[in-house]
């Protein structure tokens, strides 16, 4: 078993060469196959993603965390890898889009390579081997000379065609690359994960069978890694600082509704952790199956997803849509993001000519939004950076966060309020996001509480209403 210290976390991360190479598949075969072998291990998620970590959950019984250090910032990054190793035998980090790619083409700042540094991890780097053989080998030999900073450990090779395809690759990094070679992993068309528009489909979302075939695919892939040089490489505890001490929580006081089901399920785990330490009561409820909201709330809080995909079925609940709007206009405070803001406009409608027809065109929401969703084809992707004007968060310079929908709000009201001032990303029309109404803030940004104000500010608001 691995050895564990607060100084010495057993790190791995699991880098791509790009998006698209794999490393999903791979860090999520790494982590089950550590976890059947008896391990306890920690997963995390470079980046803003919100699909990948749900997997990583799954397979390690384990709530995966995010590290993202344009949102967290360094210290907030360091914070939550401590306060969640602290009884785990190993960490596995799985990286977000190429290894170097971060805020800037000329620095490395927010990259997985960055967050690799940090956490002092070792790394692995995925390769995509389909339409290549010995010029494998330089691109490996690129990516390991690129940065003197930081350092990879060894490469897996994912979608091999055949013996003879593996034998020259073996053959070519035998001569030019001075790392090993962790895996090959045979190209098998009956194994892949369930996407849809915005990438793996959350894993909540998954019946048993599609589940049984994740874990299926993940035994698979693992079995062509070489678990053991995995854990010989990250046995060796390296020295770092212990990290914050860990905060007790007080006792929670106001009842909050949190909306989780297949709609609303986009939520950094960070920012539940921050509001209970605020002394909040998290109650989960689903707009989709529940009736009405929560009684005796102080509170309501709407999560990013997809309520797009059940749109009819959102509509149709119309006690549920009721409720809500009726909270709200009795001065309930209301936070939402992105999905959540979608549900609370007027109308969600899928555009027949997208390539995302679901077989219906315009379904009713909430209607405390004086706006209509429309779906479309153009990605909005990116992170942003806002100034605060007015409650919950009130005035409030770089708000940083982040934005990745398939939507857009047109019909916007000419005298719609808004409480951020769009510094960089696009919001809701370049400019301006979040949505005031009643004491209501519906954006499409999506926070990280790691930046202390907001859920001291939010939780305030709550309590606030409650007396």
């Amino acid at each position: 078993m691995l050895s564990f210290n607060q100084k010495g976390i057993p790190t791995i991360v699991i880098a791509g060469a790009t998006s698209g190479v794999g490393k999903s598949s791979v860090a999520i075969a790494i982590m089950q196959s550590l976890k059947e072998k008896g391990y306890t291990v920690q997963p995390f998620k470079a980046g803003p993603d919100f699909i990948d970590p749900s997997y990583h959950t799954f397979v390690t019984g384990r709530q995966s965390r995010n590290l993202d250090l344009w949102l967290m910032r360094k210290r907030g990054v360091l914070n939550c890898f401590y306060d969640n190793c602290d009884d785990a035998d190993i960490a596995v980090i799985e990286g977000v889009m190429g290894f170097f790619d971060g805020i800037s083409g000329r620095y490395d700042h927010g990259s997985t390579a960055h967050i690799a540094r940090i956490l002092d991890a070792k790394v692995l780097l995925v390769l995509d081997a389909a339409k290549a053989a010995r010029s494998l080998a330089a691109t490996a030999l690129g990516f390991i000379r690129f940065s003197k900073n930081t350092k990879i450990h060894g490469v897996i090779l994912n979608n091999i065609g055949s013996s003879k395809h593996e034998a020259i690759l073996r053959e070519a990094f035998a001569d030019k690359v001075n790392v090993p070679i962790i895996g090959t992993i045979r190209r098998n068309s009956e194994i892949s994960m369930p996407e849809r528009r915005l990438g793996l489909t959350p894993a909540s979302e998954l019946d048993k069978s599609k589940k049984r075939g994740i874990l299926k695919s993940a035994r698979y892939i693992a079995e062509q890694i070489d678990l053991e040089k995995i854990v010989d490489l990250v046995h060796k505890p390296s020295s770092r600082d212990p990290g914050p001490p860990i905060v007790q929580r007080k006792q929670a006081e106001p009842n909050v509704a949190v909306a989780l089901d297949q709609s609303f399920n986009f939520y950094y785990p960070d920012n539940l952790d921050a509001l209970r330490k605020e002394e909040i009561n998290l109650i989960f409820f689903s707009p989709l199956h529940d009736a009405c909201i929560p009684p005796n709330i102080s509170g309501i809080i709407l999560g990013g997803g997809f309520p797009e995909i059940l749109a009819k079925q959102l509509s149709e609940n119309q006690s549920m849509k009721s409720s809500i709007l009726e909270a709200a206009q009795r001065g309930t405070p209301v936070y939402a993001e992105c999905g959540g803001l979608m549900y609370l406009s007027r109308s969600i409608t899928e555009d027949s000519a997208t390539q995302f027809n679901r077989g219906y065109s315009k379904s009713s929401m909430v209607g405390l939004i004086d706006a209509d969703t429309i779906m479309t084809r153009r990605l909005t992707l990116g992170y942003t950076v806002a100034e605060s004007e007015s409650p919950p968060f009130n005035k409030i310079s770089n708000v940083r966060g982040h934005e990745f929908h398939y939507s857009k709000l047109e019909n916007v009201q000419c005298d719609a309020k808004f409480a951020y001032r769009m510094l960089r990303g696009n919001g809701v029309d370049g400019q301006r996001d979040g949505f005031r109404v009643y004491d209501c803030l519906a954006s499409y940004m999506h926070l990280h509480f790691s930046d202390t104000r907001l859920p001291q500010r939010l939780a305030k608001t709550f309590r606030k209403f409650r007396k």
